[in-house]
């Protein structure tokens, strides 16, 4: 500010309308099986038509995963999505026996190609799946080059999707080259992808075989680099033997003819095959997935859902692995999850109650993991079949779906939010006996309660001791709150520890808690922050402390209802204290 020597009046500007940013609180992670799509990289889904479009609709090895995610996505629109493979199987198809190639092909991702290019013999892997399973055996690709007079454009059999046939391109006829051009179409050849065989899925026309081909706006024309930047089904290679030419790169103003040697037909087709799916798949694979989800800063994550796992020693496996990983690395998510599968699918209710409670007791005591009793039976209209699915993913939904017509504070238990929606039946209903012993386990019971549907029926964590963190809504109050205040204190970073900044803080965080607060999510709250913990020597260690105090609002599990039979005459007032 400048300074005056004579009387004036200096305007000064402080902004004072910092707000607590607004934070998203229900997307979910998820990994699984899948027949196609990138593999070890969260693809965010929002709905069920996305997720097949981008892995694959079911096969029957592939249905419970499949409907896992579906079944979340039936409450929100926000799921991060995993694809992981088995050791031994899942491999991308190919246009060459796996005998000419002498090794199965696994390209999981294009940081994975990119990698693997260079090591490719061209004339063994022209053409590749983009991913790994057997949905890319229904692939063909057919290449129609120009061949000068000789040309068999109009023979072939996908010309109708292209103007004319492939000639000399404007980059090479400006190198004294002719006859670069060429189209590519792949083809659902089986019918896999789009439901009917021959459809044609991509189309590239006019492509070079020049290396360093480009168009008029100076990109790249070179067939090989344009599939394999756009193409969502194939990668290729190179050009195998029929397609090389000398100087093909015309790093120089050069005279070279493309044109085809005698007898080499003008379009020749790629059909690929040796691709199949990863069935065998154990639990370290799953874990290799979630570890997808362990950076915060790059990947949001709010409700983390454990998969089906077949035996008991599997769950308890990866439920300890994905605590490890919410409470332990990100502090921002829950994890949810059913017991193993043969602990509860096709067991008596009795027998299945038991191993529900024997399968809990193996977890780590947390207030971030949430576990549920049940699996769910499920349409497939993919296989035309009935399943059970874990029930963690519906749950996890009833949790999403509570966050946008509630809040994050609000018990997603009950009838009014706790409802499971598409669901045919579940694999035991437990009576109130069981039910008493699932929850005093931490455990929240699925059960169908008469007049009211398919209720979660609980709303507990899976804290061991009494506190308010063992429940679903005070944990979530605070995952929410601890994450907008969080963004919110990053304005302080770099400012100076001084009255003024503490007190813009203050006046930042204090309109978020009132609002909580008048949305019933808090019954009181305060906020210290000043020289009572920003002594002299936190701020000479450079540190800004400030305290958050809040009472957190409780959910009702209990109601007790008394009814008083009372006397002809006589006064309710005389009673009152019955």
């Amino acid at each position: 500010m400048a300074f005056s020597e004579s009387p004036a009046i200096t305007i000064r500007e402080v902004d004072a309308s910092g707000v607590v940013p607004a934070v998203s609180s229900s997307t979910g992670a998820f990994v699984g099986n899948f027949r196609w799509g990138p593999v070890e990289k969260p693809i965010l889904i929002s709905n069920e038509a996305e997720l097949a479009d981008t892995f694959g609709t079911p096969t029957a090895a592939t249905s419970v995963d499949f409907h896992s995610a579906a079944y979340f996505l039936k409450y929100t629109n926000a799921l991060q999505v995993v694809r992981v493979l088995g050791d031994t199987d899942g491999y991308n198809a190919y246009n060459h026996n796996e005998a000419a190639n002498g090794a199965n092909v696994r390209i999981k991702d294009g940081d994975a190609w990119d990698a693997a290019l260079a090591g490719f013999d061209s004339d063994k892997h022209t053409f590749i799946a983009k991913w790994p399973g057997a949905l890319g055996n229904s692939l063909r690709v057919s290449l129609c080059p120009q061949q000068g007079a000789d040309s068999a454009f109009d023979a072939w059999a996908y010309k109708d999707n292209f103007d004319t046939a492939p000639g000399t391109s404007p980059f090479a006829e400006g190198k004294t080259a002719t006859n670069d051009e060429v189209h590519v179409a792949v083809i659902d050849n089986l019918g896999k992808f789009s439901g009917t065989k021959g459809t044609v899925l991509e189309t590239y026309p006019f492509m070079s075989l020049a290396k360093n081909a480009k168009t008029p706006d100076g990109s790249t024309n070179y067939v090989r680099d344009v599939i394999n930047r756009k193409s969502s089904y194939i990668w290729m290679a190179g050009h195998d033997s029929d397609y090389t030419v000398a100087n093909a790169g015309l790093d120089a103003d050069t005279s070279v003819d493309f044109q085809l040697s005698a007898g080499v037909l003008a379009a020749k087709n790629y059909d690929l095959t040796e691709g199949d799916e990863s069935e065998n798949m154990d639990v370290g694979d799953y874990i290799t997935g979630f570890d997808q989800f362990e950076d915060k800063d790059n990947i949001q994550v709010d409700l983390m859902i454990a998969p089906q796992m077949t035996s008991r020693e599997d769950t308890t496996t990866i439920v300890n692995d994905l605590v490890s990983i919410a409470q332990g690395q990100r502090k921002d998510c829950v994890v949810i999850t059913s017991p193993a599968r043969s602990d509860i699918v096709g067991l008596q209710a009795t027998a299945a109650n038991t191993n529900a409670v024997a399968t809990a007791a193996t977890f780590t005591a947390s207030s971030y993991l949430v576990v549920d009793n049940n699996y769910l039976k499920v349409y497939d209209k993919y296989n035309d079949e009935f399943i059970f699915i874990p029930a963690s993913s519906s749950t996890a939904g009833v949790m999403a779906a509570t966050d946008v017509t509630a809040a994050t504070w609000f018990s997603p238990a009950g009838p009014r939010r706790g409802q499971y929606l598409g669901v045919t039946g579940i694999s035991y209903s437990p009576n109130k006996s069981q039910r008493d012993v699932l929850y005093r386990n931490g455990i929240n019971p699925i059960a169908n309660i008469p007049g009211q549907g398919l209720l979660l029926f609980g709303d507990k964590t899976k804290l061991a001791r009494p506190s308010a963190f063992d429940r679903i809504n005070v944990r979530r109050l605070f995952l929410t709150i601890e994450r907008a205040i969080g963004i919110a204190a990053r304005n302080v970073m770099f400012e100076f520890n001084d009255e003024f900044t503490r007190a813009e803080f203050v006046g930042v965080v204090e309109p978020f808690l009132r609002d909580i607060k008048g949305r019933r999510g808090i019954t009181d709250f305060r906020v210290i922050c000043d020289e009572t913990n920003n002594t002299g020597a936190v701020i000479d260690r450079n540190e800004f402390v400030a305290t958050v105090l809040v009472k957190p609002a409780r959910s009702i599990n209990f109601v007790t209802l008394n009814f008083v039979a009372v006397r002809t005459g006589v006064d309710f007032a005389e009673i009152a204290g019955v």
